[in-house]
């Protein structure tokens, strides 16, 4: 037999990685068909869920809202009030995108939160 030194392998790498996890462009068409639409109506929807972390005060909070401009905000869960955007916790992770009459938010939360309850799931139309 023969001994063939084995082909090397090429490796392929590329510079960033790829992230499946992201909304990417998802967040400006959702704001633009579904908020557009809502907005319509003069109407927003709110989603959140909240958990308490085991032995704190602290509180674990994903919330996002669609719709008018002027609906967006209210929607939310009431123990965010004034966190979209704000630096009093220890994470907080917000996000809005606004499109004509029509605006997106999204919020993370990670911190100490006087009105939320230890488990809540919170839906809103308006």
């Amino acid at each position: 037999m023969e001994d063939h030194p084995a082909p090397e392998r090429t490796v392929i790498r590329s510079r960033y990685r790829n992230r499946g996890w992201g909304c990417g462009a998802g967040g400006f068409f959702l704001v633009l068909t579904v908020g557009v639409l809502l907005s319509l109506f003069n109407a927003g929807v709110g989603v959140g869920v909240s958990l308490r972390i085991p032995f704190t005060q602290s509180n674990l909070t994903l919330a996002g809202s669609l719709g008018a401009k002027s609906k967006t905000v209210a929607v939310l869960p009431n123990y965010t009030e004034g966190r979209l955007g704000g630096n009093q916790n220890f994470f907080n992770n917000s996000t809005t995108i606004t499109i004509g009459p029509a605006e997106g938010a999204a919020v993370v939360i990670l911190g100490r939160q006087d009105d939320a309850p230890a488990i809540d799931l919170h839906l809103e139309l308006r």
